[in-house]
């Protein structure tokens, strides 16, 4: 039998709801025909597509960043603002297509906000200006009587919209990105700008860009950005054909969010910074099979048990990671999928479904011996990393949460085995369960299974209660399956 020792008494650190983060760019049919659709029978006055609205609210993700990604370091903001019919169309150089700017900064609050969700927004730091950065800012969040803020109430929102997040752009180290900078560069101009930002508006939260902590770029961003910034951005996909290399990659996210930790730590203790700086790892997913414009990934059920694992690594390294964001939202490396007539909800949905509905406030230790697999990577992953050297690794990832008076937990088991279910006892340590244990399966009949239109559910959430007294539970977690387990506690 499993054991899984859940130390309720011993806290590692609180989780931050903006883990629960989203992200959409204008890339494929992420905006267009995704988000807002003109013209869709499904769409309301204002072009935003109702029904992907209700599935994002089920998602319910504290935070969406936009317009990008790459798309970022071509986008003018100003092109995007103002009536529809007078905006230009553009051509856009980061995917190879055209851009219409008939969704723009104001359609992206408006949706923000019937979402029920905080914006990011990222900076243009590739072809824009500093100029062109403040005057964003101006126009979100002036309420003086100045020009981009008298334009923003000339466009129908009288109000300042407030917007708190600003990323310094992205991925200015890729030579896909245009204007790419050296690590040295780009931390001269960052730091010219988070100083002139921060001048117009001292309440803004900035976050700079980041790699993957695994070469020099971090250390030299960090370094150069710790004083003036209050995030750091990771950005780390993973993925495989192969079962094993896929399911268990995401622990090379855990590696990263070690190192980045320690650098970050390491350069406020030189600097004597004594605000806290944490990582926003604002772009991550599953994505190895699509490599052509539109990024329309389509997701397995193991695909499913590595975004678990995603978020299990997200909890547990909760003392570092501040914000992530799963990118993106609808149908470009997705979980929504939307067509002409509706939309179906993808493997991934769930997990992050379930996360984001009942992870608790405080994260806690927990312990686990369920059998190992001796790993050993194979090819076929256009993002697959080397985690051979972290292993052997557990077959049950686990990561357990609980409110601030221990008196409600939950345990998020995955269970990698394909093939064999887990027989499994948690011991609560030194606690009692008070009540059936409410258990959320999400499974399907084998690693490879999909939806889809015609098939919606062949993956899915069953959920059922599970007998429970005592200071343990005895438990069989199904083969290829994440269980996320809600135990109240006398």
């Amino acid at each position: 039998m499993a054991q899984i020792r859940i130390d309720v008494d011993r806290p590692v650190g609180r989780v931050d709801r903006r883990i629960f983060g989203g992200f959409i760019e204008h890339l494929g049919r992420c905006i267009y025909g995704g988000v807002f659709d003109e013209g869709s029978p499904l769409a309301d006055a204002r072009g935003f597509r109702t029904d992907v609205l209700d599935a994002v609210r089920a998602l319910a993700p504290t935070n969406v960043r936009w317009p990008g990604g790459n798309f970022v370091s071509g986008y003018h903001w100003a092109d995007g603002v103002g009536p529809r019919a007078d905006r230009p169309r553009r051509a856009e150089l980061a995917w190879g297509t055209e851009e219409s700017n008939r969704f723009g900064t104001d359609e992206f609050l408006a949706w923000c906000e019937v979402v029920g969700t905080e914006p990011v927004i990222c900076l243009n730091m590739g072809t824009g200006t500093l100029d062109e950065a403040i005057a964003w800012v101006e126009y979100c969040n002036g309420s003086g009587d100045t020009y981009w803020a008298s334009r923003r109430r000339a466009n129908g929102h009288p109000d300042p919209y407030g917007v708190r997040y600003w990323g310094l752009g992205n991925e200015m180290y890729g030579d896909w990105q245009l204007g790419q900078r050296s690590a040295e560069d780009y931390v001269y101009t960052a730091r010219r700008w988070a100083k002139a930002l921060r001048r117009y508006d001292p309440g803004l939260v900035l976050v700079s860009c980041g790699r993957t902590g695994l070469d020099r770029w971090d250390q030299v961003v960090i370094d150069g950005l710790v004083s003036v910034v209050d995030l750091h951005s990771v950005h780390l996909y993973t993925g495989s054909s192969d079962y094993w290399s896929n399911v268990l990659a995401p622990h090379h996210a855990e590696r990263v969010l070690g190192i980045v930790g320690a650098l970050i730590d390491r350069a406020r203790y030189e600097q004597r910074i004594d605000r806290e700086i944490g990582v926003a790892y604002d772009e991550w997913n599953v994505w190895f099979r699509t490599k052509d414009s539109r990024l329309e990934e389509g997701y397995n059920l193991a695909d499913a048990l590595a975004v678990a694992t995603f978020l299990n690594v997200f909890v547990r390294r909760c003392a570092t990671v501040r914000m992530a964001n799963l990118a993106q939202l609808v149908n470009v490396i997705a979980p929504i999928v939307t067509t002409p007539e509706g939309l179906f909800r993808q493997t991934i949905f769930h997990p992050f479904r379930l996360a984001s509905a009942y992870t608790r406030e405080l994260s806690v230790s927990t312990f686990v011996d369920s059998g190992t697999h001796a790993f050993r990577p194979a090819p076929g992953g256009r993002w697959t990393h080397r985690i051979d050297d972290l292993g052997p690794f557990q077959l049950l990832d686990v990561a357990a949460t609980r409110d601030a008076g221990a008196r409600h937990l939950t345990v998020s088991v995955v269970n990698r085995d394909p093939d064999r279910p887990s027989r499994a006892r948690i011991s609560l340590g030194g606690h009692q369960a008070a009540g059936p244990v409410v258990v959320h399966e999400v499974s399907g009949p084998a690693v490879d299974a999909t939806n889809g239109p015609d098939h919606p559910g062949t993956v899915s959430e069953r959920v059922r209660e599970h007998p429970a007294g005592g200071g343990h539970v005895d438990i069989e977690f199904a083969p290829h399956s994440l269980s996320v387990l809600e135990i109240s506690l006398a």
